[in-house]
């Protein structure tokens, strides 16, 4: 059960976060502010204030989230033991590993809360912020792709060699359907427009039926047709792996494999991500604890620095590791575990010399 001293601690370190998140949050709002002056005069206040820093915040706070566990933990850390708390609260008998428990506590409550605002309440908020910027910042959505290929179904492939977004038309559509690896049918058409909910409007189309030695033609102008493919399927942004909750981002990707497209690496990066993130607090923090529970000489602004080192290394590990993983062959799974595999070895190297 958890005792006083454990209260004491959980309070110290959550209050300590808190408290950088919050400073943190300023300094990018004030910054940010700065930086789009020019294209919030457009904008009604209403809609800068409740559509995009509302949104803002929370996206940033959990952005920052494992940097500032690990700053939280170094910082109150080193100030216990530079208070000489933590020779106190050893001397009375309580052990290193003990001592850990309040510690790992509020990692869980991080944790838990990092998951739950990335998997639910980020992705929600993220579609009205990046709508604002798109509207009166920087129109960054997708409204154009080129050779498209896509699976609509088992041995059905389609192909478009461009599509506008802006008049829901692509061109030089093709389909085929095959059984094995005999080509049954092929539709070929000048153009395909989507209308709704699956339903395509093909024009100008060839279909050829193949019966094995058999070819018969058939030719229009206009077909109306249910593929089960969609806009969203291939115009892809780097953001819209932000927008899905994580039981969506999951359905998505299964669903893309299943179609062999090739752009999903983003999106299995994002929930490989967002699951790595749960034990990220939990190796921090225990590099944290473990850096800075002795009192050396230099006071805590040492113990601060080799955190503050630490963190970005782990952060620029990440990122460059997730780099690799889009643009060559790396997993991505292993992409984003990988710094996670090697911190947990650092972790357990200084969990077992803090002690001594």
């Amino acid at each position: 059960m958890l005792k006083k001293i454990d209260f004491y601690i959980i309070k110290k370190f959550l209050g300590t976060y808190i408290f950088a998140i919050l400073l943190i949050i300023s300094i990018a709002v004030v910054f940010d502010i700065n930086e789009k002056i020019d294209d919030f005069i457009n904008a009604p206040l209403k809609e800068i204030i409740f559509d995009y820093y509302v949104n803002f915040i929370p996206y940033y706070a959990n952005l920052f989230s494992q940097l500032f566990t690990f700053i939280a933990v170094i910082f109150f850390t080193s100030k216990l033991a530079d208070n000489s708390e933590i020779i106190a609260i050893l001397s009375s008998g309580i052990s290193f590993k003990r001592l850990m428990v309040p510690y790992m506590v509020s990692a869980a409550i991080i944790s838990s809360l990092t998951f739950t605002l990335n998997s639910f309440v980020i992705p929600p908020a993220n579609k009205t912020r990046i709508e604002f910027q798109n509207k009166y910042v920087s129109n960054k959505k997708v409204d154009y792709a080129a050779n498209v290929q896509l699976q609509v179904s088992p041995g059905v492939i389609a192909y478009i060699n461009r599509y506008d977004d802006n008049l829901k038309t692509g061109y030089r559509f093709s389909m085929e359907k095959f059984e094995g690896k005999s080509l049954r049918s092929k539709l070929t058409a000048e153009s395909i427009r989507y209308d709704s909910a699956y339903h395509w409007i093909v024009r100008n189309y060839t279909i050829r039926d193949f019966d094995g030695m058999e070819e018969t033609f058939r030719k229009g102008t206009r077909l109306d047709t249910i593929i089960t493919i969609a806009p969203s399927d291939f115009l892809i942004s780097r953001y819209d792996a932000e927008l899905m909750t994580t039981p969506e981002l999951y359905r998505y990707i299964e669903k893309q494999k299943e179609r062999g497209a090739s752009n999903v690496k983003p999106f299995q990066i994002e929930y490989e991500g967002r699951i790595a993130s749960i034990f990220a607090a939990f190796i921090l923090t225990s590099i944290g604890m473990s850096l800075s529970s002795r009192k050396v000489k230099g006071g805590m602004g040492v113990n601060i620095g080799i955190g503050l080192i630490l963190s970005f290394t782990y952060i620029m590990f990440s990122t460059i590791s997730s780099t690799f993983a889009t643009n060559g062959d790396m997993s991505p799974r292993f992409a984003v575990w990988l710094p996670n595999i090697l911190y947990i070895i650092i972790a357990i190297y200084l969990y077992t010399k803090a002690p001594k």
